[in-house]
């Protein structure tokens, strides 16, 4: 490739730009700028050319027309390799630009801010910047185009060691970037231009996915599977930040996410361990220690080798509880250094520290040939509007049992039965294909006694016979949505066992 005699400067992010344009000038590149840019590069001592003085025409339409013109884009498009292009810039003596350092005005940055208007997101169009950017990229054998900052520093040292050439594969590579900035750009503006005349509940007439690599994985859900990790955002176990312990595989960020989700389910300090996506143990206690206690009590078994979440920082009195146990991944807002000291001594396990966040967002799920989407389940039980329907009333400790069990019970898989206490969970039947056998094998594996505790359905009870399995192992109150053509049969059943029963309206499906 040619060495770089000529570049055209033009950023909005001005970060780093000083130093690589030194590097630039140095190498004897004749620098050609604009505005901002060219007042930024002069202040730092180089000999900057404007824009200006290559088109002959003044910035205009306030700063709107700078760069589209013919004496820039012809400079950046002249393929040196046709004789004809080099003879036609040379009559109309534009000079070739063999280097263009664009980047974008900051549109995403200012459509997330709350009440922008409309003309200020017009405003914030860039339009010469995809343009140049787009005329270098098609030109690529030719000409240098550099979109991200992060690119500068290992730039600056090839010219350098080249004395002012990049490789072929270094002109690709920055020719792919470039392309996939503009994509993703007019898909951006696209997509907020067209949210501003959608109702907020609405889901989107195009979905369009974004989302960077954040990390291949070792395999997927099974050795012969291939998987990555792609995400955006520092919130959710995607943006987690692994502090210690083994590389994370696509299991664990599966149950670790499972474990998150649940455990953003409470105020107080509170622990879960989940199992293949299902809880094993849930527990709410005054400290995190005890919160991970009562979690274990429910099924110390199942918990070996699982995962956990709390919902508060990890001291050192948890930790070494904890640490008693093999678990493979812990996800948590924080760590002490007590505890942290703690947990160095098992060097395996993987521990995450999680910014808040990341829960509520759209649920996507692949099919063959598309994919679901779905807003998130955010629905809380509300004492108000549940509506009890038996003839006797819970009492105050089977109401927080039950708006304990209702909370857990979203997030086991359907046919899913939860039996709780307040603030614990005692066992789970999860992902039967019938409800009564969920309800048989949630007391079949309950290691904590069962009788006087509550029972949580995700969904109604199409029979009477789910309510009597459960009712035989000496529960006292069911909450569940209700809506079965037979809950009046089944209503008429917990009467007659003594039962109370509150329904909510709201089903709590998990497949």
């Amino acid at each position: 490739m040619a060495k770089i005699a000529r570049a055209l400067l033009s950023v909005t992010d001005k970060t780093g730009l000083a130093g690589f344009a030194k590097v630039l000038a140095g190498l004897g590149v004749e620098l050609i700028s604009t505005g901002g840019t060219a007042r930024l590069l002069r202040d730092a001592g180089l000999a900057v050319k404007d824009v200006s003085e290559v088109t002959g025409f003044p910035e205009m339409l306030d700063g709107r027309v700078k760069t589209i013109h013919p004496r820039v884009a012809g400079g950046v498009l002249a393929m040196r390799s046709k004789p004809e292009h080099m003879a036609a810039i040379a009559e109309h003596g534009i000079p070739a630009i063999d280097m263009v350092v664009v980047n974008l005005y900051q549109f995403e940055k200012v459509a997330a801010r709350e009440g922008v208007s409309r003309e200020e997101l017009i405003e914030n169009i860039d339009i010469g910047g995809p343009t140049m950017i787009r005329a270098a990229a098609k030109n690529w054998q030719d000409v240098a185009v550099v979109t991200s900052v992060s690119d500068y520093q290992s730039l600056a040292a090839e010219l350098q060691a080249t004395g002012g050439e990049l490789s072929e594969a270094t002109h690709w590579r920055l020719m792919v970037a470039a392309f996939e900035l503009t994509a993703s750009y007019d898909r951006a503006i696209a997509a907020k231009l067209r949210s501003l005349d959608a109702a907020p509940e609405e889901l989107p007439l195009v979905l369009d996915l974004k989302l960077p690599l954040k990390m291949g994985l070792r395999y997927g859900e099974n050795p012969h599977q291939k998987a990555a990790l792609y995400g955006t955002g520092e919130s959710g176990i995607a943006g987690a930040r692994q502090l210690q312990g083994k590389e994370l595989s696509y299991n664990n960020l599966v149950d670790l996410d499972a474990a998150w989700q649940l455990i953003q389910e409470f105020d107080a300090p509170a622990c879960a361990i989940i199992k293949h996506t299902n809880p094993c143990g849930c527990a709410e206690g005054a400290t995190v220690v005890e919160a991970y206690q009562k979690a274990l009590e429910a099924d110390p078994i199942s918990a070996f080798g699982g995962v956990l979440a709390f919902n508060r920082t990890v001291d050192g009195a948890a930790a070494t509880e904890v640490a008693k146990l093999f678990t493979e991944a812990i996800a948590a807002p924080g760590y002490t250094d007590e505890a942290l000291a703690v947990f160095a001594a098992k060097k395996n396990l993987r521990l995450l520290a999680v910014g808040a966040g990341g829960v509520g967002e759209a649920v996507v799920k692949s099919i063959s040939g598309g994919v679901l989407v779905q807003s998130a389940d955010m629905a809380r039980l509300d004492r108000a509007t549940a509506a009890v329907r038996s003839q006797r009333q819970p009492t105050e400790e089977e109401w927080r049992a039950l708006e304990f069990g209702w909370k857990v019970v979203k997030h086991v898989k359907s046919n899913a039965i939860v039996y709780a206490r307040a603030g614990q969970l005692v066992s789970c039947g999860a992902g039967q294909m019938s409800r009564v056998d969920s309800v048989k094998v949630g007391a079949m594996k309950a290691v904590l006694p069962v009788k006087g505790t509550v029972l949580a359905s995700d969904a109604f009870f199409p029979f009477p016979d789910g309510l009597v399995e459960a009712a035989s192992h000496g529960i006292t109150a069911v909450i569940h949505p209700g809506g079965s053509v037979k809950d009046a049969e089944v209503i008429a059943k917990a009467d007659e066992l003594g039962l109370a029963v509150v329904l909510t309206g709201v089903r709590h499906f998990r497949h």
